[in-house]
């Protein structure tokens, strides 16, 4: 049985590119599936670049190339005794199906279908899409065209989504990603008291700027972080606050649903 009592629809989704959102697709999606015993899967519909597909390419290249790496998945398979997840290309309009696909055809019960969605709301499709998540994650960053963009978006899916029926949206929740220690406190803020008065959900853990987050993996197969065949290093997840990001996120999918995770 699925760990939520039923398989919950993720995406990471904002309508400004460059925040984070495949980044953070991988990232948890690894996490869970290759260390936490989670079963995930991914739909990679962010046309026409296709960056998770694409990333696994490479990932697949990477571990046929290198003794290193074909080494660490192969233990790694021999350890969790399940094959890496699925990242299927598909467009947003037949998004939802293809999950359902997925849902009906595997071996394993799916915990979670993590979504990566285009960077506009004005993709054909984008709208059904988003109305299938269970949960969509923002991630914001302080600057003011992103904040704009950001809240637009938002504000779209809970005033006009959320409220219609037969949406499957549960809740959306904002995040601090890029966080630069050397900026203003009172600039974060100033921002939070804002989504606050909008009455918006904003995540507690905000993760740290790095430049690991521009990184895969490495040839010699030493401090994996960006990855779809193996997780995140757990010392690098710590060092940008990733680690405390990916538990709150799982805090919160118990909260709401049957299973414990």
């Amino acid at each position: 049985m699925e760990r939520f009592g039923k398989t919950l629809f993720v995406a990471f989704a904002s309508q400004k590119g460059g925040v984070g959102k495949t980044t953070f697709t991988s990232l948890v999606a690894s996490v869970l599936h290759y260390r936490l015993g989670f079963n995930v899967a991914v739909i990679d519909c962010d046309y026409p670049q296709y960056s998770l597909v694409q990333m696994r390419e490479r990932d697949m290249k990477m571990v046929m190339e290198n003794d290193g790496m074909k080494k660490l998945a192969h233990r790694q398979f021999q350890s969790l005794g399940k094959k890496a997840y699925a990242v299927v290309q598909q467009q947003p309009d037949t998004a939802l199906e293809a999950a359902e696909r997925l849902i009906r055809e595997k071996q394993h019960n799916l915990d979670i279908v993590f979504f990566d969605l285009p960077g506009t709301v004005n993709a054909p499709g984008i709208i059904k899409a988003l109305a299938g998540m269970d949960y969509i994650f923002t991630p914001l960053v302080a600057d003011r065209v992103v904040m704009e963009s950001t809240l637009v978006f938002t504000q779209l899916v809970t005033d006009v989504l959320m409220k219609q029926k037969q949406v499957a949206i549960r809740q959306i929740y904002l995040f601090w990603n890029q966080v630069d220690g050397r900026e203003r406190n009172l600039l974060y803020a100033y921002y939070s008291s804002v989504i606050q008065s909008l009455t918006l959900k904003l995540m507690e853990t905000s993760v740290a700027a790095s430049v690991r987050f521009r990184k895969e993996n490495d040839a010699e197969g030493r401090g994996i972080f960006r990855s779809t065949l193996l997780p995140a290093d757990e010392k690098l997840l710590q060092g940008c606050n990733l680690e405390g990001f990916i538990n709150e996120f799982l805090k919160i999918l118990n909260e709401d649903n049957d299973g414990e995770g």
